[in-house]
Protein backbone atom coordinates (compact mmCIF):
# COMPACT_ATOMS: atom_id res chain seq x y z
CA UNK A 1 0.00 0.00 0.00
CA UNK A 2 1.32 3.33 -0.74
CA UNK A 3 0.66 7.05 0.18
CA UNK A 4 0.70 10.05 -1.63
CA UNK A 5 1.99 12.92 0.11
CA UNK A 6 0.90 16.67 -1.29
CA UNK A 7 3.50 19.90 -0.44
CA UNK A 8 1.42 22.27 0.66
CA UNK A 9 2.22 25.66 -0.59
CA UNK A 10 3.36 28.18 1.76
CA UNK A 11 0.39 30.92 2.25
CA UNK A 12 1.28 33.95 0.74
CA UNK A 13 1.55 36.90 3.17
CA UNK A 14 -0.92 39.17 2.38
CA UNK A 15 -0.01 42.70 2.22
CA UNK A 16 -2.27 44.54 5.28
CA UNK A 17 -4.81 46.95 4.12
CA UNK A 18 -4.46 50.47 5.13
CA UNK A 19 -6.81 52.28 7.11
CA UNK A 20 -9.04 54.88 6.65
CA UNK A 21 -7.52 57.15 8.21
CA UNK A 22 -4.01 55.99 6.75
CA UNK A 23 -5.68 56.85 3.45
CA UNK A 24 -7.10 59.77 4.62
CA UNK A 25 -2.95 61.30 5.72
CA UNK A 26 -1.78 60.24 2.34
CA UNK A 27 -4.16 62.10 0.67
CA UNK A 28 -4.38 65.34 2.90
CA UNK A 29 0.11 64.70 2.51
CA UNK A 30 -0.53 64.67 -1.28
CA UNK A 31 -2.89 67.73 -0.86
CA UNK A 32 -0.57 70.21 1.09
CA UNK A 33 2.21 69.24 -1.74
CA UNK A 34 -0.15 69.64 -5.05
CA UNK A 35 0.87 73.66 -4.74
CA UNK A 36 4.62 73.39 -4.61
CA UNK A 37 4.28 70.75 -7.52
CA UNK A 38 2.05 72.64 -9.77
CA UNK A 39 4.54 75.73 -9.41
CA UNK A 40 7.35 73.57 -9.59
CA UNK A 41 6.25 72.56 -12.52
CA UNK A 42 5.48 75.38 -14.25
CA UNK A 43 8.14 77.59 -13.30
CA UNK A 44 10.92 74.86 -13.82
CA UNK A 45 9.96 71.37 -15.43
CA UNK A 46 7.80 72.85 -18.19
CA UNK A 47 10.45 75.49 -19.22
CA UNK A 48 13.26 72.92 -19.44
CA UNK A 49 10.83 70.65 -21.61
CA UNK A 50 10.07 73.57 -23.77
CA UNK A 51 13.63 74.70 -24.19
CA UNK A 52 14.80 71.38 -24.98
CA UNK A 53 11.94 71.20 -27.51
CA UNK A 54 12.95 74.44 -28.73
CA UNK A 55 16.30 73.87 -29.64
CA UNK A 56 15.66 71.44 -31.88
CA UNK A 57 14.10 74.43 -34.16
CA UNK A 58 15.14 77.20 -36.17
CA UNK A 59 13.20 80.07 -37.38
CA UNK A 60 13.74 80.51 -41.09
CA UNK A 61 11.93 82.22 -43.98
CA UNK A 62 9.70 80.24 -45.97
CA UNK A 63 7.81 81.85 -49.34
CA UNK A 64 8.50 85.03 -51.15
CA UNK A 65 9.56 85.79 -54.12
CA UNK A 66 12.82 86.69 -55.56
CA UNK A 67 12.49 90.49 -53.81
CA UNK A 68 11.73 88.99 -50.40
CA UNK A 69 8.87 88.38 -48.83
CA UNK A 70 7.53 85.23 -46.65
CA UNK A 71 6.58 84.01 -43.30
CA UNK A 72 8.73 83.47 -40.47
CA UNK A 73 8.13 79.68 -39.44
CA UNK A 74 9.94 77.25 -37.17
CA UNK A 75 11.21 74.23 -39.22
CA UNK A 76 12.83 71.20 -37.05
CA UNK A 77 16.58 71.37 -38.12
CA UNK A 78 18.04 68.44 -35.55
CA UNK A 79 21.54 68.99 -33.83
CA UNK A 80 22.20 72.20 -36.28
CA UNK A 81 21.93 74.84 -33.20
CA UNK A 82 24.07 72.77 -30.82
CA UNK A 83 26.31 72.19 -33.75
CA UNK A 84 26.76 76.15 -34.09
CA UNK A 85 27.15 76.42 -30.45
CA UNK A 86 30.20 74.42 -29.97
CA UNK A 87 31.60 75.38 -33.18
CA UNK A 88 30.43 79.30 -32.16
CA UNK A 89 34.40 81.57 -31.21
CA UNK A 90 31.66 83.63 -29.33
CA UNK A 91 30.36 81.34 -27.42
CA UNK A 92 33.72 79.96 -26.14
CA UNK A 93 34.97 83.38 -25.76
CA UNK A 94 32.09 83.78 -23.20
CA UNK A 95 32.43 80.29 -21.53
CA UNK A 96 36.23 81.62 -20.74
CA UNK A 97 35.42 84.75 -19.40
CA UNK A 98 32.72 83.04 -16.98
CA UNK A 99 35.72 80.79 -16.24
CA UNK A 100 38.25 83.86 -15.43
CA UNK A 101 35.24 85.13 -13.48
CA UNK A 102 34.81 82.10 -11.19
CA UNK A 103 38.74 81.40 -10.56
CA UNK A 104 38.72 85.22 -9.35
CA UNK A 105 35.61 85.60 -7.52
CA UNK A 106 34.93 82.18 -6.14
CA UNK A 107 37.79 81.99 -3.60
CA UNK A 108 38.30 85.34 -2.65
CA UNK A 109 34.04 85.16 -1.49
CA UNK A 110 34.49 81.78 -0.08
CA UNK A 111 37.30 82.52 2.01
CA UNK A 112 36.07 86.12 3.09
CA UNK A 113 32.36 84.54 4.09
CA UNK A 114 34.53 81.85 6.28
CA UNK A 115 36.42 84.30 7.79
CA UNK A 116 33.53 86.59 8.87
CA UNK A 117 31.69 83.36 10.11
CA UNK A 118 34.66 82.47 12.48
CA UNK A 119 35.35 85.96 13.74
CA UNK A 120 31.67 86.27 14.85
CA UNK A 121 31.87 82.67 16.32
CA UNK A 122 34.55 84.27 18.11
CA UNK A 123 34.57 86.06 21.09
CA UNK A 124 36.52 88.78 20.02
CA UNK A 125 32.75 90.15 18.13
CA UNK A 126 29.81 91.61 20.52
CA UNK A 127 27.04 92.25 19.42
CA UNK A 128 26.99 89.39 17.12
CA UNK A 129 23.57 90.14 15.61
CA UNK A 130 24.13 93.54 14.81
CA UNK A 131 27.16 92.74 12.21
CA UNK A 132 25.31 89.26 11.15
CA UNK A 133 22.50 91.41 9.78
CA UNK A 134 24.89 94.30 8.79
CA UNK A 135 26.75 91.43 6.53
CA UNK A 136 23.73 89.69 5.21
CA UNK A 137 22.07 93.35 4.00
CA UNK A 138 24.00 93.20 0.45
CA UNK A 139 22.07 89.55 -0.20
CA UNK A 140 18.26 91.53 0.31
CA UNK A 141 18.80 93.65 -2.48
CA UNK A 142 18.30 92.45 -6.20
CA UNK A 143 21.01 91.59 -8.24
CA UNK A 144 20.02 94.06 -10.87
CA UNK A 145 19.65 96.96 -8.38
CA UNK A 146 23.18 96.31 -7.03
CA UNK A 147 24.80 96.17 -10.12
CA UNK A 148 23.43 99.41 -10.96
CA UNK A 149 24.81 100.93 -7.45
CA UNK A 150 28.05 99.44 -8.81
CA UNK A 151 28.02 101.06 -12.18
CA UNK A 152 27.29 104.39 -10.09
CA UNK A 153 30.15 103.62 -7.85
CA UNK A 154 32.10 102.65 -11.54
CA UNK A 155 31.41 106.01 -13.01
CA UNK A 156 34.63 108.13 -13.40
CA UNK A 157 32.58 111.20 -14.04
CA UNK A 158 29.91 111.07 -10.80
CA UNK A 159 31.62 108.78 -8.97
CA UNK A 160 33.09 109.82 -5.46
CA UNK A 161 35.35 106.81 -5.17
CA UNK A 162 37.09 107.65 -8.74
CA UNK A 163 37.17 111.59 -7.65
CA UNK A 164 38.13 110.85 -4.38
CA UNK A 165 41.12 108.26 -5.79
CA UNK A 166 42.26 110.94 -8.28
CA UNK A 167 42.39 113.85 -5.68
CA UNK A 168 45.57 111.77 -4.38
CA UNK A 169 47.10 110.44 -7.48
CA UNK A 170 44.95 107.18 -8.28
CA UNK A 171 43.72 107.01 -11.28
CA UNK A 172 41.28 104.01 -12.07
CA UNK A 173 39.17 103.07 -14.98
CA UNK A 174 36.70 100.49 -13.66
CA UNK A 175 35.73 99.72 -17.82
CA UNK A 176 39.54 99.06 -18.73
CA UNK A 177 39.04 95.58 -20.13
CA UNK A 178 42.12 94.25 -17.90
CA UNK A 179 39.89 94.63 -14.70
CA UNK A 180 36.73 94.19 -15.95
CA UNK A 181 36.34 90.95 -14.59
CA UNK A 182 37.63 92.43 -11.64
CA UNK A 183 35.20 94.74 -11.38
CA UNK A 184 32.66 92.41 -11.88
CA UNK A 185 33.80 89.80 -9.53
CA UNK A 186 33.75 92.34 -6.58
CA UNK A 187 29.88 93.37 -7.43
CA UNK A 188 29.01 89.67 -6.77
CA UNK A 189 31.59 89.27 -3.58
CA UNK A 190 29.68 92.28 -2.06
CA UNK A 191 26.48 90.78 -2.76
CA UNK A 192 27.10 87.26 -1.46
CA UNK A 193 29.71 86.98 0.97
CA UNK A 194 27.12 87.92 3.39
CA UNK A 195 24.85 84.41 2.39
CA UNK A 196 27.87 82.22 2.21
CA UNK A 197 28.90 83.34 5.82
CA UNK A 198 25.18 82.19 7.33
CA UNK A 199 26.18 78.73 5.62
CA UNK A 200 29.68 78.71 7.59
CA UNK A 201 27.72 80.08 10.92
CA UNK A 202 25.37 77.09 10.83
CA UNK A 203 27.59 74.61 10.48
CA UNK A 204 30.16 76.61 13.09
CA UNK A 205 27.24 76.70 15.60
CA UNK A 206 26.47 72.81 14.87
CA UNK A 207 29.85 71.41 16.30
CA UNK A 208 29.39 70.39 19.83
CA UNK A 209 30.88 72.10 22.61
CA UNK A 210 32.40 69.40 24.38
CA UNK A 211 34.84 69.73 21.87
CA UNK A 212 35.75 72.76 22.66
CA UNK A 213 36.15 71.82 25.77
CA UNK A 214 37.98 69.04 25.69
CA UNK A 215 40.71 71.31 23.57
CA UNK A 216 40.88 74.14 26.38
CA UNK A 217 41.59 71.31 28.97
CA UNK A 218 44.71 70.45 26.92
CA UNK A 219 45.77 73.59 26.93
CA UNK A 220 44.59 75.08 23.35
CA UNK A 221 44.36 78.57 22.23
CA UNK A 222 42.05 79.72 20.17
CA UNK A 223 43.91 80.26 17.25
CA UNK A 224 44.32 76.14 18.15
CA UNK A 225 40.85 75.97 18.05
CA UNK A 226 39.81 77.43 15.27
CA UNK A 227 42.48 75.78 13.08
CA UNK A 228 42.19 72.22 14.56
CA UNK A 229 38.39 72.55 15.51
CA UNK A 230 36.61 74.48 13.65
CA UNK A 231 37.95 74.65 10.08
CA UNK A 232 37.53 70.71 9.87
CA UNK A 233 33.93 70.62 10.88
CA UNK A 234 33.26 73.37 8.09
CA UNK A 235 34.07 71.26 5.58
CA UNK A 236 30.41 70.22 4.18
CA UNK A 237 29.57 73.61 4.52
CA UNK A 238 32.41 74.47 2.21
CA UNK A 239 31.64 71.76 -0.45
CA UNK A 240 27.69 73.55 -0.18
CA UNK A 241 29.07 76.77 -0.50
CA UNK A 242 31.56 76.24 -3.41
CA UNK A 243 29.16 74.01 -5.42
CA UNK A 244 26.36 77.08 -5.20
CA UNK A 245 28.75 79.76 -6.09
CA UNK A 246 30.21 77.48 -9.29
CA UNK A 247 26.35 76.98 -10.57
CA UNK A 248 25.78 80.76 -9.92
CA UNK A 249 28.86 81.91 -11.39
CA UNK A 250 27.87 79.87 -14.50
CA UNK A 251 24.76 82.26 -15.11
CA UNK A 252 26.60 85.41 -14.62
CA UNK A 253 24.52 87.97 -16.52
CA UNK A 254 23.30 90.38 -14.05
CA UNK A 255 26.39 92.22 -13.53
CA UNK A 256 27.77 92.64 -17.29
CA UNK A 257 24.49 93.34 -18.70
CA UNK A 258 23.95 96.17 -16.44
CA UNK A 259 27.65 97.43 -16.72
CA UNK A 260 27.18 96.88 -20.90
CA UNK A 261 24.40 100.10 -20.66
CA UNK A 262 27.36 102.00 -19.61
CA UNK A 263 30.03 100.16 -21.47
CA UNK A 264 29.37 100.14 -24.97
CA UNK A 265 32.32 98.54 -25.47
CA UNK A 266 31.10 95.24 -23.32
CA UNK A 267 29.92 92.97 -26.76
CA UNK A 268 26.81 91.37 -26.42
CA UNK A 269 28.43 87.57 -26.02
CA UNK A 270 30.68 88.17 -23.17
CA UNK A 271 28.99 85.86 -21.39
CA UNK A 272 27.09 83.02 -22.84
CA UNK A 273 23.61 84.20 -21.09
CA UNK A 274 23.81 87.35 -22.44
CA UNK A 275 24.67 85.42 -25.58
CA UNK A 276 21.65 83.35 -24.73
CA UNK A 277 19.28 86.45 -24.19
CA UNK A 278 20.51 89.09 -27.33
CA UNK A 279 20.08 85.30 -29.71
CA UNK A 280 16.14 85.24 -28.66
CA UNK A 281 16.27 88.74 -28.90
CA UNK A 282 17.75 88.55 -32.75
CA UNK A 283 19.95 91.20 -32.00
CA UNK A 284 22.42 88.12 -32.35
CA UNK A 285 22.76 85.88 -35.75
CA UNK A 286 21.43 83.59 -35.91
CA UNK A 287 18.48 84.47 -33.57
CA UNK A 288 15.32 83.20 -32.41
CA UNK A 289 14.06 80.89 -29.67
CA UNK A 290 16.07 77.37 -30.78
CA UNK A 291 19.65 78.77 -30.68
CA UNK A 292 19.38 80.50 -27.66
CA UNK A 293 17.45 77.65 -25.84
CA UNK A 294 20.80 75.86 -27.42
CA UNK A 295 22.85 78.03 -25.31
CA UNK A 296 21.16 77.86 -22.56
CA UNK A 297 21.05 73.76 -22.14
CA UNK A 298 25.02 73.84 -22.78
CA UNK A 299 25.85 75.94 -20.22
CA UNK A 300 23.44 73.70 -17.74
CA UNK A 301 25.53 71.10 -19.14
CA UNK A 302 28.75 72.75 -18.51
CA UNK A 303 27.75 74.14 -14.81
CA UNK A 304 26.45 70.05 -14.28
CA UNK A 305 30.32 69.06 -14.93
CA UNK A 306 31.86 71.31 -13.35
CA UNK A 307 29.88 70.76 -10.03
CA UNK A 308 30.14 66.83 -10.85
CA UNK A 309 33.91 67.60 -10.84
CA UNK A 310 34.54 69.10 -8.03
CA UNK A 311 32.45 66.87 -6.09
CA UNK A 312 35.03 64.22 -6.98
CA UNK A 313 37.80 66.04 -6.05
CA UNK A 314 36.95 66.80 -2.85
CA UNK A 315 35.80 63.49 -1.85
CA UNK A 316 39.32 62.02 -2.92
CA UNK A 317 40.66 64.83 -0.90
CA UNK A 318 38.71 63.60 1.82
CA UNK A 319 39.16 60.30 1.57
Amino acid sequence: MTTTTHAVAPARSAKPKRSGAAKRENRTGWAFMAPFAILFAIVFVIPIIWAIYSSFFRQVASGGGAYGGGEITNQFVGLMNFQYVVTSSRFWTGVGHVLLYTVIQVPIMIIGALALAMLLDSFIVKRVTVFRLGYFLPYAIPGVVASIIWVFLYNGQISPIVKGLAAIGIHVDFFNNSILIGSMSNITTWTFTGYNMLIFMAALQAIPHDLYEAARIDGANGFQVAMRIKLPNVRGAALLAMLLSIVGTIQLFNEPQVMATADPGIPKYFTPMMMALNTSQNTLTPGGDGPASAVAIMMALIAGVLAALYALAEKKVNE
